[in-house]
């Protein structure tokens, strides 16, 4: 049984059940890989959230307190500048009182202004529920209460917070700015409000019986707290606000010490706010918290908590579905890699030998192995097949031509249109009487080396070799890409042929074997170059009067130059384009078969451009 035989009986898997059956087992695989990237994004998302809640709460807590306190802040600044340049007199009481009282009515927050002298002496305004300011002098009244702590200030001290106070009526902040007039001080002004307002605005920020709002102050002490009545551990409150937070009766706030942050709120803890987890009996909470300064003479503490157990459950499932589908990426990447391993072998063996055919170095292709996958094995057949089909036309086409057409788009390049160009004609002197003494097979070895020896020299040098006419050769240039200096490059080639068969006859001489003579014509014209035949007999060639001008000056080499090694016979027309040309004989006007005027003739220097070691027959340079 023959090889092919032996293939056919093989088995032969259809592509399309292997592409089946393996992205049916890779969507089943990326459909775990899809989980694990979703429960990625999930675990992201969820402490993103969390980020942005705790963020979100602390700020809006901060900026509630801030709002509160900076109003009464703003009052106190704002009445300093009065007193400072004696617009309210401190020595006229009952004026600085009204204008107090006035302040007072636009803002609802500031419980009491007073004005505290060197000697002791007090005097202002304060407001009880809501009711309008009423003015005090020596103390406020007891239906006010205590509400200011002075702190200690200079000439120069900013609006300066003092510790909260505490009274039967509630708690109080104060802050105070000093009374300065002509680099003296005169006095101290102090702004107190009542928290109860700014307790309700903040556990309102509460989000119901799942979290809880508190705050912190003057040195551990709970001032505000949403829970009042029920607190999420169970049972009331220990005792009323403000108290200690060990003793206030609130389990949480009681283990903040064992609390255990949270590297995954690493956003919020650039904000300022710590995340943590606190264990409380039985129960585990999560606390966002942040330091607040500014509104007492020492920080403040805000924050809620709310129970862990919903998180905990989520980020439980979310590893559980993580760890399915870490296992599962990783055995759709073996899959996926063995897969596409396995079916892009011969492919990209496919692509390196096209590499290949795409610069037509067709010699250097290497055979397409058979595959046991059918249609891989269809087309390593078919690349096969294709590869010997371009090396039998290669023998026809030259490689050369067919490149350059490729490269400037195939059929477009090659319909006929007419071009000036410059046509090369050569023809061996006296080959027929050579080759009598020769056999079949040593004239086509002789003619063959010699053909090598100008083609090399036509490609060399951008031409393109046309056909082999007996024993001559017509080239030309100018096409199928365009080049300017065709005629230089034509006579360039003829120089570089014929320092190669002076070479070559050279070491004939030695083998004592015949040597050849050449004669060559080069002409310049216009001529009509592409495509030219008839169905599928197509041939790209030149055709027209400049070709035959070119293969009648090669002619016309018989009578001039008649025993020269090689003959260069070149029109007036080519010799025009040749600005530089000195190495030139002119031969005259001659008049040519076929045409009906006259043609001027040059002989050219077959060997100026040629450095050999042989002795250079030939002219001298015309001057």
């Amino acid at each position: 049984m023959t090889e092919l035989g032996k293939d056919s009986k093989r088995l032969k898997l259809p592509l399309t059940r292997i592409i089946g059956l393996g992205f049916g087992a890779f969507v089943a695989l990326a459909i775990a890989l899809v989980l694990t990237l979703s429960v990625m994004a999930n675990f992201k998302n969820t402490f993103s959230l969390l980020n942005d809640k705790a963020i979100l709460i602390t700020e809006a807590m901060d900026n509630q307190l801030r709002k509160h306190f900076r109003a009464v802040q703003v009052t106190a600044q704002g009445l300093k500048p009065f007193f400072d340049s004696g617009m309210i007199n401190l020595d006229d009481p009952e004026l600085a009182k009204l204008e107090m009282r006035l302040a007072m009515a636009g803002n609802p927050t500031v419980t009491v202004l007073m004005v505290t002298l060197p000697d002791g002496r007090r005097f202002g305004a304060y407001r009880e529920g809501h009711q309008p300011p009423q003015s005090f002098d020596g103390k406020v009244p007891d239906s006010g209460g205590k509400s200011y702590d002075l702190p200690q200030l200079d000439v120069n001290s900013p609006p300066t917070w003092g510790p909260l106070v505490n009274n039967k009526f509630g708690q109080f902040a104060n802050v105070s700015v000093p009374i300065v007039r002509h680099g003296k001080m005169l006095g101290t002004l102090t702004a107190a409000s009542s928290l109860d307002d700014l307790s309700r605005a903040i556990a309102n920020l509460d989000e119901g019986a799942d979290a809880t709002t508190f705050i912190i102050a003057n040195d551990d002490q709970v001032i505000m707290h949403s829970d009042t009545t029920w607190l999420q551990t169970g049972g009331q409150p220990a005792m009323d606000l403000p108290a200690s937070r060990l003793d206030f009766g609130d389990p949480v706030l009681a283990a903040m010490e064992t609390e255990e942050l949270l590297p995954e709120f690493r956003r919020a803890a650039k904000a300022g706010i710590e995340v943590s987890v606190i264990e409380a009996g039985n129960d585990e909470f999560v606390m966002m918290r942040s330091v607040i300064p500014g509104f007492s003479n020492k920080p403040w503490i805000i924050g809620q908590y709310f129970q862990s157990a919903s998180v905990s459950r989520e980020m439980e499932r979310l590893a559980g579905s993580a760890m399915v589908g870490f296992f599962a990426l990783i055995v759709a990447v073996i899959v996926a890699i063995w897969l596409g391993r396995r079916v892009a072998r011969p492919l990209k063996e496919l692509a390196k030998q096209s590499e290949k055919v795409g610069t037509l170095s067709l010699d250097e292709v290497e055979r397409l192995p058979r595959s046991r996958v059918q249609e891989l094995d269809q087309v390593a057949i078919a690349f096969n097949a294709m590869v010997e089909g371009l090396k039998a036309m290669n023998t026809y086409v030259p490689r050369s031509l067919f490149i350059k057409l490729m490269r400037l788009g195939g059929q477009n390049a090659a319909e006929a249109r007419e071009a000036e160009l410059t046509i090369l004609f050569t023809d061996i002197v006296g080959f027929t009487a050579i080759s009598e003494h020769m056999s079949a097979s040593e004239t086509a070895r002789k003619l063959n080396d010699h053909f090598a020896l100008l083609v090399d020299a036509v490609e060399s040098n951008g031409g393109t070799v046309d056909k082999f006419i007996g024993d001559g050769m017509l080239a030309f240039w100018g096409a199928p890409d365009d080049r300017p200096d065709h005629a230089q490059a034509a006579v360039t080639t003829a120089r570089r042929i014929a320092a190669a068969l002076h070479d070559a006859n050279e070491q004939a001489r030695a083998e004592g074997r015949d040597i050849l003579r050449l004669r060559i014509g080069i002409h310049t014209g216009f001529a009509v170059v592409g495509n030219v035949g008839a169905l599928d007999r197509w041939n790209y060639t030149v055709v027209g009067d400049t070709v035959n001008t070119a293969e009648r000056l090669q002619s016309l080499g018989r009578e001039v130059g008649r025993e020269d090694e090689v003959v260069i016979l070149a029109s007036a027309d080519t010799v025009a384009e040749l600005p530089g040309e000195r190495a030139k004989e002119h031969v005259g006007m001659v008049s040519l078969r076929g045409r009906s005027r006259e043609v001027g003739v040059w002989k050219l220097d077959p060997f100026q451009q040629t450095t050999s070691t042989a002795t250079r027959p030939g002219m001298t340079a015309a001057e």
